[in-house]
């Protein structure tokens, strides 16, 4: 594949929205984060489709505040594998969700199944793909990176020029 990094990138990464962690169970996760490190429980999300059962925290406020998953498989044996690594994914705001995942794409990154949806906080998300192929050669090297649609107020703080 031809990979044409001289096109002008369409969008803005403007920062992390997401940190998931996955383990064999959300009690043991919640104790370190939740009891001890004070992250407040924000929501749960509970997918048999993508095998995850998990709380949703967060740290920081407003625009700032990044959400912390804290992630346990409904089925240990079943796939995704949510809690096989235990740093599971990282999701970074996108100011142009679509225009990124088509540039993207067209310059040979490698997406996970499942295309552009909505995510468990509500924002349409994508998954990156953890390796690249033939096809798609570029992936995230071992780390599922999740590409998040900013709402505007994040967008208003995060994506001002320096």
């Amino acid at each position: 594949m031809n990979i044409d990094t001289t096109t002008a990138r369409p969008f803005k990464v403007l920062g992390i929205q997401q940190v998931a962690i996955g383990g064999t169970s959300k009690e043991r996760l919640r104790a370190l984060w939740v009891d001890q490190l004070g992250l407040e429980v924000t929501g749960t999300f509970r997918s048999e489709r993508e095998n995850v059962d998990e709380d949703i925290c967060s740290m920081g406020r407003g625009s700032f505040k990044v959400e912390v998953d804290l992630m346990e498989p409904i089925d240990p044996n079943g796939k995704p594998a949510v809690h096989a690594t235990p740093l599971n994914h990282i999701g970074v705001w996108i100011d142009d969700l679509p225009a990124a995942v088509q540039w993207l794409t067209a310059n040979g990154v490698r997406f996970a199944p499942g295309g552009i949806r909505k995510g468990a906080a509500g924002h349409d998300i994508c998954f990156m793909h953890p390796k690249g192929n033939e096809e798609f050669p570029i992936g995230g090297e071992g780390v599922l990176i999740e590409l998040v649609q900013a709402p505007p107020d994040v967008i208003a703080a995060l994506g001002a020029a320096p």
